[in-house]
């Protein structure tokens, strides 16, 4: 029988879920069903093969073919909660040419996280890395490894990571998060019911959350507004939301196929995920041109080092000011970090809509703290975000249950034991985070949506840091990271001061993968104005 998998381990004593290097005492079927009743772990002190992993079969091309047939990309993240719960908390998967070992447990995680070495890798996007090969476009820090990637990575870092960097941008997100309350009251407003003075709107707000993530990206990355909350947003911009989305939903089934062979025989999917790349570079060389002559024209010449008058020049300017990196490399990581900044903000504030709409009373008691905190900060809004933790936390309780990504991927430099399985230095190891998420085993009550579980030592000591690893971890963790959690906390911050939520259906979400998480339907959204 099965041993019921992820949700039956709190009720077997033959698992130890503390330290990495125990193995699971179950009753599968090796092959199709996974491993036979074994060893429990180190009882004869030996660690067990590789090949010993359970696994989800053998041949990746049958497996990928598989995939397809019964459309199971689509459902990925659904696909890898189902394997752990038959086969354990750790299993092997063949896709095409791709092999992997995922694992759940943040122990494991933690194991792995230690051994990735000083430069540390995640599985390379083919597609992307094709794409800039056959354009002769510089890579970013997202495609780059070893030495390459940690020059580039240590420069970018101090203008997107570093608290002064976030005290410089912080400013620039809250102008965009307050303009967009202010469009969405006018709307409340001009179609909202609800007789004198008291306006409500239901309705879906995934095409203004993109402009959003977009407005405050180009905001922060070139330091100027674009204008995407009048009446009719550009043409330009609306395109290039479609690029990003269109680039996301073609990259998933091209990862398992060799790229140039779908280029050489000229197939579909391989033309528009080039072509919505080209999109997405255009765009971002027609903006870092115009920044680029905003910069010497106001320097009267070429850029210098801090010659900006005092004003925050966005990311861009700041790069070129410093002149560490070339102008190819600068173009190169911009790019990145604009494609990588739309949907994987807008989303998440999708679903954190729906789940403050759906639980009223965690609404409140975020809506409480805000106030004070807002109140007491002045206008100060990296003061307000300080004094409001349950933002925070609301932030990563969204992540938790609808992570953007829904694996992180390491290569360890040197052999390890996971579940008491040897683990070769070299292997893909994921981190398989929308399992880990819904997971009893790590998350007490998992399901329910609770922003305070973040500040409490109950959960701390359920497994330690390795639970909250949306935006990866260590020095290869998202570049975009400190961007995105504050344009998040900001816009919600507002939202909550101008609006109460609720939604019209509280049944769950169904979810789909592109290469990211996102609703199947985006939720509808009643918004009330207080």
């Amino acid at each position: 029988t099965s041993t019921g998998g992820v949700k039956e381990w709190g009720r077997r004593t033959s698992f130890c879920m503390t330290a990495a290097g125990t193995v699971l005492g179950g009753n599968l079927e090796r092959g199709k069903g996974g491993v036979k009743e074994g060893r429990k772990g180190g009882v004869d002190g030996q660690v067990r093969r590789f090949e010993e992993i359970p696994h989800t079969g053998r041949s990746g091309w049958l497996n990928l073919l598989k995939f397809w047939r019964e459309d199971r990309f689509r459902h990925l993240h659904k696909h890898m909660e189902r394997t752990f719960d038959a086969l354990g908390p750790i299993y092997r998967e063949n896709l095409g040419a791709i092999s992997s070992v995922n694992i759940i447990l943040p122990s494991d995680i933690g194991e792995v996280f230690q051994s990735e070495g000083l430069h540390p890798r995640r599985m390379t996007l083919q597609p992307w890395a094709t794409h800039r090969e056959i354009r002769n476009h510089s890579k970013g820090v997202f495609l780059k490894n070893g030495e390459a990637w940690r020059a580039d990575r240590l420069q970018l870092n101090k203008e997107v990571m570093m608290s002064e960097a976030v005290k410089r941008f912080l400013p620039l997100l809250d102008q965009v998060a307050r303009d967009f309350c202010r469009m969405l009251l006018a709307k409340v407003e001009r179609e909202g019911g609800g007789g004198t003075g008291k306006h409500s709107l239901t309705m879906d707000p995934s095409p203004d959350l993109f402009r959003f993530a977009l407005e405050a990206s180009c905001h922060v990355i070139y330091g100027e507004r674009i204008g995407l909350f009048s009446s009719s947003p550009s043409v330009e911009s609306q395109k290039f939301i479609w690029a990003v989305e269109r680039m996301l939903s073609t990259t998933q089934p091209l990862l398992y196929l060799p790229p140039r062979l779908l280029l050489r025989i000229g197939a579909p999917l391989w033309t528009q995920h080039a072509t919505a790349w080209d999109h997405i570079f255009s765009h971002a060389e027609a903006r870092i041109q115009r920044a680029y002559q905003r910069l010497s024209s106001s320097q009267g010449g070429e850029p210098e080092a801090g010659a900006s008058g005092g004003r925050y020049t966005g990311v861009l300017g700041q790069l070129m000011e410093k002149g560490k990196l070339s102008l190819e490399l600068i173009k190169a990581n911009v790019t990145e970090l604009m494609a990588g900044g739309v949907d994987t903000t807008a989303v998440p504030l999708q679903f954190a809509l729906f789940e403050l709409g759906r639980n009223p009373d965690v609404q409140e008691k975020v809506r409480q703290q805000v106030r004070a905190s807002w109140a007491q900060a002045g206008g100060d809004p990296l003061k307000a975000l300080q004094g409001a933790p349950l933002l925070k936390g609301t932030v990563k309780e969204i992540l938790r249950l609808y992570p953007v990504g829904i694996t992180v991927q390491r290569y360890p430099v040197k052999d390890i034991v996971l579940q008491n399985y040897h683990i070769p230095a070299g292997t893909m190891v994921q981190a398989c985070l929308y399992p880990m998420g819904r997971s009893a085993q790590v998350f007490e009550d998992p399901l329910r949506f609770d922003p305070a579980r973040w500040g409490s030592s109950r959960e701390e000591g359920r497994g330690g840091g390795f639970r909250s690893l949306a935006f990866g971890f260590g020095a290869r963790q998202c570049v975009g990271r400190r961007i995105a959690e504050n344009e998040m906390q900001l816009l919600l911050m507002h939202i909550l001061l101008g609006f109460h939520l609720s939604v019209p259906s509280s049944q769950d979400l169904e979810t789909t993968v592109t290469l990211i998480l996102q609703p199947e339907t985006p939720p509808r959204i009643t918004f009330s104005k207080l």
